[in-house]
């Protein structure tokens, strides 16, 4: 039950459809995107908010039929033509069925989740009350390598962020062997005998020692040296 793609007033829809989408992938998500013409204006658009939002309700097809059934009043979206940029999931087709939409214009194939034809059928089984007429591949390409890209760039940031955290944890080991040598640099000082110096018997010099605070405190300056170097 596939359609004829009607050019170009049918292209300004798609390319609507696409500038949601790219809405979508400014938020993180992947980019697809929706809108739903009804007597030549453009009654609901969505894009995918599915991470934006943390809710697996948030998918493009959903959330311009939201909108549409608003502005319509009523829950049939009967004489609507649904332009999505990517072949709809299983829950966003049955939920075009329900809508009674008659008509999807899809962009490129979703060969690992599609419910037009890749994986299930949908929009055209004879046991339901309702089927839709499909056509596929406006502004194919297009929509096609916008997923393409993103998944990508998607990729390339899950390496950078790998190695920069591989990188972090050299740097901190590093850092942490360099604290110990330091430490055990200080352990290692010469300790000046107390009263090697002093004048007089040793008694004297070694109650001498004893009331000289700055002689107390020099082992701790050591140790506190050390802790500021780390």
């Amino acid at each position: 039950m596939s359609g004829t793609i009607q050019q170009p007033i049918e292209m300004k829809y798609m390319k609507e459809a696409i500038r949601q989408a790219k809405k979508a992938a400014a938020l993180g998500d992947v980019p697809i995107g929706c809108v739903i013409e009804y007597q030549g204006k453009i009654i609901g658009r969505g894009y995918n908010r599915r991470m934006a939002d943390k809710t697996v309700l948030a998918h493009a097809e959903i959330l311009a039929m939201k909108k549409a059934c608003k502005k319509m009043g009523d829950w049939r979206l009967e004489d609507c033509t649904m332009y999505v940029t990517l072949e709809p999931c299983p829950m966003c087709a049955g939920a075009i069925v329900q809508a009674r939409i008659p008509r999807v214009v899809i962009g490129c194939l979703n060969p690992k989740a599609g419910c037009a034809g890749s994986v299930l059928d949908l929009l055209h089984q004879e046991g339901f009350n309702h089927q839709a007429e499909t056509s596929v591949g406006l502004c194919g390409e297009e929509c096609s390598r916008m997923l393409s890209d993103f998944f990508k760039e998607l990729r390339k940031k899950k390496a950078d962020k790998k190695a920069g955290e591989k990188a972090g944890a050299k740097d901190a080991e590093k850092a942490g062997g360099n604290g110990t040598e330091k430490i055990r640099t200080s352990s290692q000082l010469p300790v000046k005998p107390v009263g090697q110096e002093g004048h007089g018997d040793g008694e004297e010099d070694l109650q001498g020692a004893a009331d000289d605070p700055r002689q107390e405190e020099q082992p701790g300056t050591d140790s506190e040296a050390c802790q500021q170097e780390l």
